[in-house]
């Protein structure tokens, strides 16, 4: 996957390497594999493959008034040297960008390693009298979202001198002023930090480009520059590298007239530079700590702004981010007064990741798709709610409205940020939901337009996922009040299935399977009762029937019944002896057949798909048992390794979109094992799509086919090796998508996480895999931690928060006695039921607190 040491890629495995640099809804700039800075997604949009004029960081060493070293912080550029993009005397046919700084002294040796959210690089060339290591980080608490939004990123540069003298070094930011007119680079100077706001006297304070960017150092000893040298061709990076590799100290330098370039100007804009610096005695290493931050509070909905187009001003509102601080240089005072517990609490969380004892690839896996939550896909609300895109286009945004098919498959926030994924379930229900029950699928932006706007089908699978989510968010938050608050919708919700209004008619006859116009996530809508979109409802029924119950709702009773009559009739009737199908009858007249091919269009039949059964797989990430057959659902997953895993793509056909090729392997959507191919089959058969895959590799591992599993996840991150593709921009209808999350069930399925705390305080462990050493991070509700095994012992911590434990279980009590349950060394009250320890009382376990079992 990449060089012999894990998680660390060098040469051309560090190619396409961008490591976002943001926070939760706040944008983020990416660094690259060499150590660029590049994609400045940080204006309300996606910017890929973007620059921001000359910024970047360099280093310089001296002796007693003799220069040793000048290198920017920056490794080879890979190829290809040939240019980007199509612009006139830069572009194809030009070269590299001279932003790169491609064409001035840096670093030969470099190594990038990424253990997200933090990425180190090294620079460390032989015979050098430094070496420099670049640590790079945005706060990432799991339960703490405040924190995890901040708009910046953290560059510590820790510069070692290993020559026989003293040095002075120094180590110098060089940020460009993004505005097009009116830029203004102003220093500041306050306790404990200082440092360059630069921003724009050309814009009111509504408008979209209205913003600032901030460069500061808690460094007490620095120089600066509020500006570059102005002046025609090269000569502003003439003269800094001039003045770099002279001996001393940057002078000072300002212009009193504001910088006027137009809109489309390609010459110079205003830099400035800031330069800390220290003198290193023969072997110590000293520390040079950065801070970019960015606030550009004005979001805009110029993608689809509606009636906004016609008849006034796009819409837009305030970011999350600019309600809680008024401008960059505040985010940045913030961050450095609190960075101390921010690193730390960040850290402790990615230890605890890290090392686990999980397959280093799961973990892969989980950790870089978590950096979804930090790219331009996902945005929040003035009121810190979330909202996304399905993922991101070049320059905006892709299939707008946190789209509920396509967010149904993601599982980071409901464990990490279990408020950011309540408060998503409240924005469908609130805005997106019609009188009859229908939830538009795709909530528009403002939220309060989409019943207006949205006319479209409702997604069959998306609606009933929400109800399962909503189920999730319960059992982890144990909230019941916030459940009884939303309860009304979500019966509304489910019981549209069979609503007279539904034009539909998901489920008219109420025998408990979908049988209409379904329009679910593969953009098409299924004809006719199939697994997939059957197992979505009847995980939903039986969702629904446990909420019911807990709120003392009579209808409880008939959810369920309705479910098991779906159940068996999915068994008995939609079932091959291998997987299920779909029943239809291609030549339906009462759907749309295409004249030409004499068949209904885009649906599975004797397909084995993917996501047939998806409502299993929801199953068991949210702890209700099985809804489909048991002996069924694990040969149906055993089908999809048999029959959709394909070792080789370069043999493969595939007239859909190419995510694999070549040498690669992966899981197909669907596939005709069986012969019985509609003329058009389902879009996107052909494709492997990560989020898909994730979710079938987690649901084999659910079903006990855990190495079949594991070969599904090592084929896409093989994909996402740093050459082919970046490893921390998994792609399907567009970079960063989100469906990618679902790869977070890994981290479930192989420790066989339990929870429930809504009605027990459940909290269990029965990990598949490394068994008699076995480690993993958990998090639930209000607290996170680290549950561990070795030589009979269980142990339950808690790194940050609380947990309420009511029945802790684990089969690796099965065939043992437990004979010490204790807290902290004091012993508990508690009862054995089979492989559940029931306590007497429920134990609070704060931060620092572990729950010991031996067991003999």
């Amino acid at each position: 996957m990449t060089t012999s040491r894990r998680f660390v890629y060098e040469g051309y495995k560090s190619k396409e390497i961008s490591f976002p640099l943001g926070g939760i809804g706040s944008g983020c700039v990416g660094l690259a594999g060499n150590g660029r800075l590049i994609d400045w997604e940080i204006f309300n949009k996606p910017n890929k493959l973007s620059h921001n004029g000359f910024s970047f960081f360099a280093v310089k060493a001296e002796a007693q008034g003799v220069v040793k070293l000048t290198k920017v912080l920056h490794g080879d550029l890979q190829t290809p040297y040939t240019g980007e993009g199509k612009g006139k005397f830069e572009g194809y046919g030009y070269g590299p960008k001279r932003e790169n700084m491609t064409g001035f002294p840096h670093f030969a040796n470099t190594s990038f390693k990424g253990e997200y959210p933090f990425a180190e690089i090294a620079f460390d060339d032989a015979g050098d009298p430094i070496s420099v290591k670049l640590t790079a980080f945005n706060p990432l608490i799991p339960l703490n979202a405040k924190d995890s939004s901040l708009p910046a990123a953290v560059l510590t540069y820790a510069v070692t001198n290993r020559s026989a003298e003293p040095l002075d070094v120094s180590v110098v930011g060089n940020l460009t002023n993004p505005a097009k007119r009116g830029a203004i680079n102003s220093y500041f100077d306050e306790a404990g930090y200082r440092g360059f706001k630069l921003r724009s006297n050309a814009y009111a304070e509504e408008e979209a480009a209205y913003g600032d960017l901030t460069l500061a150092t808690d460094c007490e000893d620095v120089s600066y520059q509020s500006y570059w040298y102005r002046g025609g061709w090269f000569d502003n990076a003439v003269v800094f590298w001039q003045a770099f590799t002279a001996p001393g100290r940057f002078k000072e330098r300002h212009y009193d007239d504001v910088s006027e370039l137009g809109e489309d100007a390609r010459q110079w804009r205003d830099v400035c530079l800031l330069s800390g610096h220290r003198t290193l005695a023969p072997g110590e290493t000293g520390k040079f700590t950065f801070i970019l931050s960015w606030s550009y509070p004005n979001y805009v909905n110029d993608w689809n702004p509606g009636k906004g187009k016609e008849n006034g001003p796009y819409p837009s509102w305030k970011n999350y981010y600019a309600t809680q601080f008024g401008d960059s240089k505040e985010t940045a005072g913030y961050l450095f007064a609190e960075l101390p517990r921010l690193e730390r609490e960040t850290r402790a969380f990615k230890d605890l990741l890290f090392g686990s004892t999980l397959p280093h690839e799961v973990v892969d896996a989980v950790s870089a798709n978590i950096s979804i939550l930090k790219s331009p896909t996902v945005l929040r609300l003035p009121d810190g709610s979330l909202y996304g895109f399905e993922g991101v286009h070049t320059n905006e945004g892709s299939c707008e409205g946190s789209c509920t098919h396509v967010w149904g498959y993601e599982q980071v926030t409901p464990f990490l940020f279990p408020e950011l994924a309540r408060s998503m379930r409240d924005n469908h229900y609130r805005h997106a939901q019609f009188d009859n029950g229908k939830v538009a699928f795709r909530l528009m932006l403002p939220p309060e337009r989409t019943r207006e706007e949205n006319k479209f089908h409702a997604a069959a699978d998306g609606q009933m996922a929400d109800i399962v989510k909503t189920y999730r968010e319960w059992r982890i938050s144990g909230d019941t009040d916030w459940l009884r608050g939303i309860w009304p919708q979500v019966k509304k919700s489910l019981e549209y299935a069979w609503d007279p209004t539904n034009d539909d008619w998901w489920d008219r006859d109420r025998d408990g399977v979908m049988e209409g116009v379904q329009h679910h996530t593969l953009d098409e809508e299924a004809y006719g009762p199939n697994a997939f979109l059957s197992g979505m409802y009847h995980s939903a029924l039986l969702a629904a029937s446990v909420m019911a119950e807990a709120l003392g709702d009579g209808a409880a009773g008939e959810y369920r019944e309705l479910y098991e009559r779906g159940r068996r009739w999915v068994r008995d009737h939609l079932f091959n002896g291998e997987y299920f199908t779909q029943q239809v009858d291609l030549k339906d007249e009462r759907f749309d057949v295409d004249p030409e091919l004499g068949e209904i269009k885009y649906q599975f039949g004797e397909a084995c798909h993917i996501d047939q059964v998806l409502g299993q797989w929801h199953a068991h990430v949210v702890g209700l048992g099985y809804v489909f057959d048991r002996d069924q659902t694990r040969a149906a997953v055993s089908a999809i390794y048999k029959y959709n895993f394909i070792p080789v793509l370069r043999d493969y056909t595939n007239a859909c979109r190419i995510y694999g090729l070549n040498d690669e392997r992966g899981l197909l959507i669907a596939t005709y094992p069986k012969g019985g191919a509609p003329k058009v089959p389902v879009p996107y058969a052909d494709e492997c799509m990560n989020g898909f895959e994730y979710q079938a590799a987690s649901h084999m591992i659910y079903e006990g086919l855990v190495e079949e599993g594991l070969a599904v996840v090592r084929a896409i991150r093989h994909r996402y090796d740093g050459e082919r593709r970046n490893p921390w921009n998994e792609f399907e209808c567009g970079s960063n998508y989100v469906r990618s999350m679902a790869s977070y069930s890994l981290l479930t399925a192989l420790s066989g996480f339990e929870y429930d705390q809504a009605q027990e305080g459940l909290i269990g462990f029965s990990p598949v895999v490394n068994r008699e050493a076995f480690k993993t991070f958990w998090s639930l509700g209000r607290g996170w931690g680290e549950f561990a095994h070795a030589n009979g012992q269980l142990r339950l911590s808690v790194a940050y928060g609380e947990l309420t434990v009511g029945r802790f279980r684990s089969d690796l009590l099965a065939g043992q006695t437990a004979a010490a349950v204790v807290v902290n060394g004091r012993p508990v009250v508690c009862e054995r039921e089979g492989n559940d320890l029931v306590f007497a009382e429920r134990v609070r376990l704060a931060a620092g607190d572990t729950l010991t079992v031996e067991a003999r």
